[in-house]
């Protein structure tokens, strides 16, 4: 999975979840790193819809379509 360039992402977790993550990685044979992305590519939808929010003068979000 870690073939392609990829970006460096720092994120704080309970410790007793990066325990498990870490202890999961070693049973699957495979780096941390690869354990996360697994895990996020297996989480998250495989198109993400993004909407463009205009902040206004007054500082209320308005969307935009």
């Amino acid at each position: 999975m870690t073939t392609k360039k990829n970006q460096r992402l720092t994120i704080f977790i309970e410790p007793s979840l990066a325990k498990q993550a870490k202890a999961q990685a070693i049973v699957e044979e495979m780096s941390l790193t690869s354990l996360i992305e697994k895990a996020l590519v297996e989480y998250l939808p495989k198109e993400t819809i993004i909407k463009k929010v205009e902040i206004s003068k007054n500082r209320k979000a308005v969307k935009k379509i």
